[in-house]
C-alpha cells in the first residue's frame, strides 16, 4: 500500500513519532519513505538518530516530498503553516491533519488542497493502544481513504464517521480522555495512600485495578452499569462510597467538563484563525 510513497510529517512532537513509530515498527514503510519536518534542531536529531529517517526545517521541502503529508502539530501553528505549505502539494497527494479543532474545510482553503482527512487520535497511541475517530472529504480516493485508515491503525483502533461534527465531541471525550483517566487513577492512589498504603502500593493496586476492569468491561457483553451492580453489594462498602461519589455530583461534574472541552475544541478553530 505504501510502495513508492513517502510519508511527510509536519511536526515531530509526540503524536508525529509515535505514527512514525507505528509504521516502522509494522515494516508498513521503511525509514528511507519517511520524512519529518521540526522546527527544534535538537527534536530534528533526536528522530533521525531514532528512527534512521530524514528531516528538515522546512515545511515546504516536506510537503513537497510526500505522497501523504501529515501535519501533527498544535492548532496553534495552522495559521502559519498552513500558508507555508500552499503550493507545494500535488493534487493526487494525500493531506492528513490531527490539529484539534482545525476544520477539514478551512484544511482545503488554507493549504489550497483537495484531498483531505482530518482525525483525532489520543494519546495511547504512543503504545498502539490509541483510538482515532476520522473524515474525510470527497475528493479522497478509496485508495487514499485505505491509506489513511492503515496510517490511523498503526496507533490503535479507528473509527471513521462522515460528518465533521463528530471530530470535536471525539476531541473533547477520547482526545482529552487520558487526561480524565489519569487525574481519576491520580486521585485514588491519593486515597490509598491517605488510607496507609506506601505510594508504590497504592499506585500498584490502583493500574492494576483500572487495567483489569477495563479489560473485563470490553470482553463483556453486559452494560457497565450492571457490571457496576455486581459489585455493589446492599449496604456495603462500595455502595458507601458510590453513595457519596453520587452525592458530590460526579457524573455531573465529569459531564460538565466534556462539555467544556467540547467547547473549546470549537473556539481554537477560531482563535487559530
Amino acid at each position: 500500500m505504501f510502495q513508492d510513497k513517502t510519508l511527510a510529517f509536519i511536526g515531530a512532537g509526540i503524536m508525529g513519532e509515535a505514527m512514525i513509530r507505528g509504521l516502522l515498527d509494522r515494516d508498513q514503510v521503511g525509514p528511507d519513505q519517511v520524512i519529518a519536518a521540526d522546527p527544534w534542531a535538537p527534536r530534528r536529531a533526536e528522530v533521525a538518530e531514532r528512527y534512521g529517517i530524514r528531516t528538515t526545517a522546512d515545511n515546504r521541502e516536506a510537503a513537497e516530498a510526500g505522497q501523504v503529508v501529515v501535519l501533527s502539530i498544535k492548532p496553534q501553528s495552522a495559521a502559519r503553516v498552513l500558508p507555508e505549505i500552499r503550493g507545494h502539494l500535488h493534487s493526487e497527494d494525500l493531506l492528513i491533519s490531527i490539529m484539534a479543532g482545525i476544520s477539514i474545510e478551512r484544511l482545503g482553503d488554507e493549504a489550497a488542497h483537495a484531498a483531505v482527512v482530518r482525525a483525532m487520535p489520543n494519546t495511547p497511541a504512543q503504545i498502539g493502544q490509541g483510538i482515532s475517530v476520522w473524515t474525510a472529504t470527497p475528493q479522497v480516493s478509496e485508495g487514499q481513504r485505505d491509506v489513511a485508515r492503515e496510517i490511523l491503525a498503526a496507533l490503535g483502533q479507528e473509527i471513521f464517521m462522515e460528518d465533521e461534527r463528530y471530530l470535536d465531541m471525539a476531541t473533547a471525550l477520547s482526545g482529552s480522555g487520558p487526561g480524565y483517566v489519569f487525574l481519576f487513577v491520580e486521585a485514588l492512589i491519593d486515597a490509598g495512600v491517605h488510607m496507609g498504603f506506601p505510594r508504590r502500593v497504592s499506585e500498584q493496586l490502583v493500574v492494576q485495578t483500572l487495567r483489569g476492569s477495563l479489560e473485563f468491561a470490553a470482553g463483556s457483553d453486559k452494560h457497565v452499569a450492571e457490571l457496576r451492580n455486581q459489585v455493589t453489594s446492599p449496604g456495603g462498602t462500595t455502595a458507601a462510597a458510590l453513595y457519596h461519589m453520587e452525592k458530590g455530583g460526579l457524573r455531573t461534574v465529569i459531564s460538565r467538563g466534556i462539555w467544556s472541552a467540547y467547547q473549546r475544541s470549537l473556539e481554537l478553530g477560531r482563535e487559530s484563525s
